[in-house]
């Protein structure tokens, strides 16, 4: 028995591809970032115990969470 053989489909012409993003593509992305930095680096919502740095705790929460 004999096999069909299927033809390839002519190929999109390759020089004319325009893609866009729609603009909140990137803006949220960017807003949800900028909340998070405001929110590590807003010193008064800081709240650090026994004198020590939010920043250094948060270093040594992502290193325990990378270990594991």
């Amino acid at each position: 028995m004999s096999a069909r053989t299927h033809t390839r489909p002519h190929p999109a012409p390759r020089g004319g591809v325009d893609t866009r993003l729609p603009w909140w593509a990137l803006a949220l992305p960017t807003l949800a970032f900028l909340a998070l930095l405001a929110l590590v680096l807003n010193p008064s919502d800081a709240h650090a115990t026994a004198g020590e740095p939010a920043i250094t705790h948060l270093v040594e929460r992502a290193q325990q969470l990378i270990a594991r």
